[in-house]
Formats: C-alpha cells, structure tokens, sequence
C-alpha cells in the first residue's frame, strides 16, 4: 500500500489489533478475493479502501485486509474496484472452463440477472408493463416513438437485471481487455452516457448493443439498467446494421470470428425469407446457394459473403472442433498459440473456396452422406482435430504461453520451456503455419492424381478423403513436428527473433535455406517423404 501515517504511528502490538479487528469485521474473509483468511498461517496487508490520491481518510474507516498475494496482484489502485476486477476475472475464468466466451450472459446470470420473461402490451401509443416477479407490482406506461427513417418503434425503460438478457444472435461479441478500464470509468464516476440497445423476443428483452457498459454497471453493483427497447424490430436490419458498423463503419471493435458469426446469422435469415417467398416448409431446402443468390439480386455480393462466412463459422466454432480451444478470439493474445486471424489466412482460407456458391440443391444427397458442404465441414473439423493431437493437445503449455518466448530462451531464461511448447508456439506463427498448410495441400492434391480419381481441385474438402490419405497427413505432422528447426534454441535470437514474411518460409520449406542463404533444414521439404513413417 501507499504511505500511511497512521498506519506508521500504531505499535506492532497496536497493528495486530488493528489486524484482528478488520479480520473480524470481515467475517476472516480477504477484501478482494472474499475467500478465508487465517491469520496464523497467512500474511496479510492492510490497505485504503479508498486511496489518499483519490481523496480516501487515513484512518481506520478507510481500511481493508487483504491476503498479501491478492494485495499485490491487484489491478487497481483502489481496493472496490480491484475486488469488482477480481470477481469479473472469476466469472471469465468459469465461462473458460466450459468452453465458451465470457460475454455478458455470464456476467448477467452471476449477479442474478436472466431470470424472467417481460410481460408486456401496447396501448395507445404506450408500452404497458410490470415487474411483477420480482414483487414490483407498478403497472407502468412508458410513450412509443417512432423512427423517422426506419419506422422502428422504441421506448426507453429502466429493467432490473432480473428481465435482462445477452443478445448473442445481433452481437455475440465476448468481454474483451477493455473492461477493465470501462469498470474503472464507472467507478469514479464518468459514466459513458450512450444507453445500451435491446428488443424483445420470445419474451425475454435482448441487449444487442452496449454490452460492455452493461458489464460496467453490473460488476459495480447496478441492478436496474436503462435501456432503448426495440419493439417488433426487423431483426435482419438490426443484424446488418449492426454488422455494418463493426466491419464498414468501424464504430465499435469487432474481430473477424464476430463478423462471421453475424454473418452466419444473416445467412439464416436469407434461407428463411427464400423460404417464405416461395411458400416453403421450414424443412425444405431442394433450392441452391445459387437460387439464393439469384432471388436477393439487390444484395448479391453480400448474400455470397454470408454463405462463405456461415460455413467458416460452423467449422470454427463446431464443439467438435479440438483445435478451437487454441484459438484466440479476442485479437492477439499470448496465452493461446492461435490467433483467429491467423486460422483464417492459413486453414480456412486455403481450404474454403470463397468464389465457391454450389448450384445443386443445400440438402443434395444429405442422406448418401455426401452433401458437399456437409462433407467441407466435418472434414475440415477432422483435419483441425488432427492437428490439435499431433501439435497442441498435452504439448502446448497455456500457463507459459507465446508471450516472449524467444526471447526467454535468447536470455537464458527459458528453462521451463519445453520441446513440444516451443515447437507448438513456433508451427503455429502465421507465416510458417500458412506454408505447411499448402503442403496439406499439395499432399492431397498428389494422392487424387496418383490414384486416378477426379476430384474438385479448388474445392478439395467437398468430396470424400480416403482413409490412407487422412493417414498420410497424420504421417506428415508428425515429420513436420520432428524436424530438429523447431526446437533448435540457438535459433531463437536469429531466425525466429523477428517476424519473417510467407516468402521467406516458402523458400526455406522449398530448398532447406534461408532467402540469405542460411541452412536450416538438412534438405527440402518432400510431400513424398513427408508422408513415410519413421523408422
């Protein structure tokens, strides 16, 4: 903590006391983590609750106790928001361990918020609702505007979290780094003034827009939240313009795995509204991505984009996807070896043709199990499950993570590194990942012209592999992970010390050297040789 005078001016006997009183007062909980503290086995320090530089007393009213390793590790200066910090670490960490992405569903059902449907009419130009399940029995009418432009109809309202809910189909946009920031502009307080953005549906009112000031309201203990409620909204306009302003507009951050999740929305929609214009039953798919395309001739670039971007996302983000617990959805981390970024450039792009729309219909020969799209997906699902075994999985350290590891080892001070996280960390930097990609490639692409069979060489997942071919690519990681570059530590501060572009790794992979000249591989990379066990 910061100087206290009181705190110098008490006796050693006196501090204990003080000790003993906060403990007390606490219920022998920690300030910030809220977990035990025993006195007798841990070290503890008193700190400002609020801090001197903030205008907090120097005096006992003004103190905390907190475990020494909580006190230290703290994210702020004053002890409120560190604990509001350290909880929302806590709810991020359990959304982790189940997979998925904190967002503020997470924070909203760990402050008791999803709870109940909104019950609800118009009348009069009025919206007229209660809160009745949580004991509010005031009827209350709130005036409907309507947008000029739009006609969308909007009230503003204020819900107890008890109504509130994550609109993960409009923005399924996790909580990223700058939260912290946002929770701590709160706290002083400067509040940013925009109002977060929801609608109904099935009952239940959706934020899709302000997430992250919700999470800032929620986390300093805010349990009612204004919001503009969309009522009977477009959903495929709140979707697009949404989309728009993430990716066109730039207004708020949204990394290319948000816009193709929207974009996979937005191509669900598509099928619908084709479907509803031509009186078809929600199972009936016998039209193409092509008919698709042809009937939304107004949007026919976009509805493209959207059925790549769909097909992308279902890869991505299957459960079955191994290799989706290494990815990095949030921009460039360092505890995960793969940035989404990076997966799209080298795997999906590589293997999911852009220019590919399909003219036979989306359910062709579903039942035969040979529905190209079908097949693109769960094949590209089985090649990122390969190479998660063979590269990742029980190899890749994420307490260690990618942050700086060259440079430890350069220093001296990667000792803790093992072989298989550093070639892991070193296989999956973009531009070598991109160049053994195209070597998966070209292994493919070999085995269908020596067996004779045709096959669709820009869409090469749409048909069905072999089993000896899923072998051999099995075969090739393994070579590939063995190569002795990958762990060559004497190599960290020369050439894997600075970021090198695709064409000095395919000219390395292609002639075993550097663009300079270096030696770094005893010979060339051979597809042919790539794929033979070792002896």
């Amino acid at each position: 903590m910061g100087n206290s005078k009181y705190l110098d001016s008490l006796s050693s006997e006196d501090k204990q006391g003080l000790i003993k009183q906060l403990w007390e007062i606490q219920t022998d909980k920690c300030f910030i983590c809220e977990k035990a503290i025993d006195l007798d086995v841990q070290t503890v320090n008193i700190d400002h609750i609020r801090p001197l530089a903030n205008g907090g007393k120097d005096e006992p009213s003004n103190f905390a106790l907190a475990h020494e390793h909580c006190n230290k590790s703290k994210q702020d200066a004053d002890l409120m928001v560190a604990k509001k910090l350290f909880q929302l670490d806590q709810i991020i960490k359990d959304a982790e361990a189940t997979k998925e992405v904190p967002s503020l569903k997470h924070v909203l059902i760990a402050n008791g918020g999803s709870q109940f449907e909104f019950k609800h009419k118009e009348e009069q130009g009025e919206l007229v609702y209660s809160f009745d399940e949580i004991g509010d029995t005031i009827i209350r009418r709130t005036e409907i505007f309507t947008d000029v432009l739009t006609n969308e109809k909007t009230a503003f309202i204020c819900v107890p979290i008890e109504y509130l809910y994550h609109d993960e189909a409009i923005n399924p946009r996790g909580i990223n780094s700058s939260i912290s920031l946002l929770i701590k502009e709160f706290h002083k307080p400067n509040p940013q003034l925009h109002l977060s953005l929801a609608r109904i549906e099935e009952g239940k009112i959706k934020i899709f827009d302000g997430q992250h000031k919700a999470v800032a309201q929620l986390m300093l203990g805010v349990r009612k939240i204004v919001v503009r409620l969309f009522i009977k909204p477009d959903i495929d306009r709140l979707i697009e313009t949404n989309t728009i302003a993430g990716s066109k507009l730039k207004q708020i951050a949204f990394d290319k795995a948000i816009v193709r999740q929207l974009h996979d929305t937005l191509y669900t929609e598509r099928l619908k509204k084709y479907q509803r214009d031509h009186s078809l039953q929600e199972d009936d798919f016998s039209f193409s991505e092509q008919n698709l395309v042809e009937h939304f001739k107004g949007e026919r670039g976009n509805v493209k984009v959207y059925i790549i971007n769909s097909q992308k996302n279902s890869i991505t983000r299957s459960p079955d996807n191994k290799l989706q617990s290494y990815i990095n959805f949030e921009g460039r981390g360092t505890a995960l070896p793969l940035s989404y970024s990076t997966f799209e450039k080298t795997l999906l792009s590589s293997f999911v043709n852009a220019k590919t729309i399909l003219s036979t219909p989306i359910d062709y020969r579903v039942d035969e199990g040979f529905n190209p799209r079908i097949l693109e997906k769960e094949q590209l699902i089985q090649l990122c499950n390969i190479i998660a075994e063979e590269l990742l999985i029980d190899k890749f350290d994420d307490e260690l993570g990618t942050n700086k590891i060259e440079n430890k080892i350069a220093t001296g001070s990667g000792n803790s590194i093992t072989d298989e996280h550093l070639i892991a960390c070193r296989l999956f930097k973009e531009e070598i990942m991109y160049n053994w990609i195209q070597y998966i490639k070209l292994l493919i692409k070999n085995h269908f012209a020596f067996t004779g069979a045709m096959y669709d060489d820009e869409n090469l997942f749409q048909q069905k592999l072999p089993d000896q071919l899923w072998e051999n690519i099995r075969t090739f990681l393994e070579n590939l992970k063995s190569l002795a570059i990958w762990k060559d530590r004497g190599m960290a501060s020369t050439i894997f010390g600075g970021k090198n572009n695709y064409d000095f790794w395919r000219v390395a992979f292609s002639t075993g050297k550097t663009p300079d000249g270096t030696q770094v591989l005893t010979e060339p990379l051979n597809v042919a040789n790539m794929i033979k066990k070792a002896t």
